[in-house]
């Protein structure tokens, strides 16, 4: 379209827009605009004469809510054959968060307390729990407010009798754009007729972001501006890989995505021919890849990346968004279906490491916030606080080792102390199984420490004496040793894991678990960045667990390397104390420079 003077009018310009990439694909199309939030919602002071039919209204929205839940779930078990299965998982948890959670209960108390209507007080209760989870400084735990968000808006639609519009019928081959998508609005979604997704809001953590991965379609979350100047119909280039969204892309951007995104789907089909071939260097060093596991969903991607086995599955999707924590079948049930699909492969079972950034309302009640600091009760110290949860972890994990290859691993662990005393409750809880006529392996599952603190690392050699393996959490050991918050965006550029004194903890961890003859592990975002796989294997690791999207690019770096050479240039990068010095040397390696 062009105006009087004809020149294109500003809003038809090209305009490109950043984010967050976290699904990876381009994809081209044009906009199908999602409406911005739900109608206005009143608030208004309810008599005390009619406060028990307010909590009533309340009761029976939140019913109607758990009924299209429901539906809702059977929907996504029919999208995409195991990935809607998947998704299903999810919306289970939803059901649960529908029963008598916080959200409801502190609902209910408004409404009694401070007289509000239906509508304000749950209005009023996710506000207050997303503050709570939004100053947390874990992204991933700060992602779920979501999940709270999603479930109150659908409540509050149900009390004003006026449904939200995610399931219209999108045109085939549209580009969703919205302010906000949740789980839910990606359950609906059909890959086979939508091109893509970008929301203005959104982390690479969150549920919305899993969900697109595991279904497959570009996304791009955190686009600030997005719907600013777009209406339905525009031009628009998503690049999941990147993070970047092109509205009104001239014939020249157009080419130039065209040629990228023939080279990816070349990259990606030479990836995929390397997934059932082993995993040697060159000169036929073995390597084993292993996928990290954050919720269920996950499962298929692990399968389809041909991962060695699940180097790190994250406990904490059994204890999140629910007051009461699960009991020892429920978790038996859940994990027994995860190792069941991993086929006799490796499953690391880390027990669960919760804390303030965690909310678990029950296992924290009568400890203050201060307390429950990232530097304070976490992981094991929590655990061993708490006792009748970790015996109940342990029960169910070693119900689950009749099914499979379980090794289970300690989070946070410092001292040697912590490692026996765990290791003391699990005999006991192994005794009280086979007590109750339980099948379990007669030997027991190989129980591990996570190396993710300075103390850890330096003390390795003593751990060493009392573990069975190690699994180094790079993240953490980078965030603790650096002292820097990669949410805090004051510090988070400093945050480098190439760091002298973060490689030399590394290697003096990997190097106790060497001299004690026990298997160790390396974790985290180092562990799935090719960039870093010839230092880690310099530094003498052969065992690394990433996210499964990364596992193929991995493979394809240890098998064109020589783990010679690369021994050669690991020994030289320890000797160097300069940082930038350091990543110019493993640039070099990488034919980076």
């Amino acid at each position: 379209m062009k105006n009087k003077i004809g020149k294109k009018t500003k809003s038809h310009l090209e305009r490109g827009l950043g984010g967050l990439g976290v699904s990876p694909g381009i994809a081209f199309g044009t906009a199908y605009v999602r409406e911005r939030g739900a109608a206005d919602i009143p608030q208004y002071r309810v008599p005390k004469a009619k406060l028990s039919k307010e909590k009533q209204r309340l009761l029976m929205a939140v019913e109607l809510a758990k009924k299209q839940i429901q539906k809702l779930g059977l929907q996504a078990s029919k999208i995409s054959g195991s990935d809607g299965e998947e998704i299903a998982v999810l919306f289970d948890a939803y059901h649960s968060m529908l029963e008598d959670s916080r959200l409801i209960r502190g609902a209910k108390q408004r409404i009694i307390e401070d007289q509000l209507n239906a509508e304000a007080a749950v209005q009023a209760e996710v506000h207050d729990i997303a503050s709570r989870f939004q100053s947390m400084d874990d992204v991933y735990i700060a992602a779920r407010v979501d999940d709270i968000r999603e479930l109150g808006f659908r409540i509050i639609t149900n009390l004003i009798k006026s449904p939200g519009k995610v399931s219209q019928v999108l045109p085939k081959g549209s580009i969703i754009l919205a302010e906000n998508l949740t789980p839910a609005d990606m359950a609906q979604i059909n890959p086979d007729d939508i091109k893509a997704v970008a929301a203005e809001f959104g982390g690479a953590d969150g549920h919305t972001a899993i969900m697109a991965r595991a279904l497959g379609i570009p996304t791009v979350l955190g686009a600030a501006d997005l719907l600013t100047n777009v209406s339905n119909g525009t031009r628009l280039i998503v690049d999941g890989s990147r993070g970047q969204v092109i509205l009104n892309p001239t014939p020249e951007t157009v080419t130039r995505y065209e040629h990228r995104r023939s080279e990816m789907r070349r990259q990606v089909r030479r990836l995929e021919r390397l997934r059932n071939l082993d995993c040697l260097t060159r000169d036929g060093a073995a390597v084993t890849l292993q996928a990290n596991l954050e919720l269920p969903i996950e499962m298929t991607l692990i399968k389809q990346a041909g991962a060695a086995g699940i180097g790190l599955l994250r406990s904490e999707f059994l204890f999140m968004n629910r007051d009461q924590p699960p009991d020892e079948d429920e978790q038996y049930n859940s994990l027994k279906q995860l190792v069941q699909r991993m086929d006799g492969r490796p499953v690391t079972i880390r027990t669960l490491d919760i804390s303030s950034e965690k909310p678990a309302p029950d296992l924290t009640a009568g400890i203050n916030e201060e307390a429950m600091s990232a530097l304070g009760l976490r992981g094991i110290r929590l655990s061993l606080i708490q006792t009748h949860v970790l015996e109940a972890q342990f029960r169910a994990i070693l119900r689950v080792a009749r099914y499979g290859n379980i090794r289970i691993l300690l989070p946070m662990v410092t001292t040697p102390s912590e490692v026996v005393r765990a290791h003391e409750i699990m005999q006991k809880q192994a005794k009280r199984l086979k007590r109750r006529g339980e099948k379990i392996p007669e030997k027991l599952p190989l129980l591990g420490v996570m190396i993710e603190v300075p103390g850890a690392a330096l003390g390795a050699d003593a751990l060493a004496r009392v573990s069975d393996f190690f699994a180094i959490g790079s993240n953490d050991l980078t965030m603790y040793t650096l002292a820097i918050d990669r949410a805090n965006e004051h510090v988070a550029h400093m945050f480098n894991s190439l760091h002298p004194a973060v490689l030399r903890l590394i290697q003096c961890s990997a190097e106790a678990a060497f001299r004690a003859r026990i298997p160790v592990s390396i974790c985290g975002e180092m562990a799935g960045d090719p960039r870093f796989t010839a230092l880690l294997l310099g530094l003498g690791l052969r065992d690394l667990s990433m996210a499964a999207s990364n596992i193929l690019r991995v493979k394809s770096r240890v098998r064109e390397m020589d783990l010679t050479a690369a021994t050669h240039r690991a020994r030289l990068i320890m000797d160097q104390v300069d940082a930038g010095r350091i990543t110019m040397l493993v640039d070099d390696f990488n034919g980076l420079s």
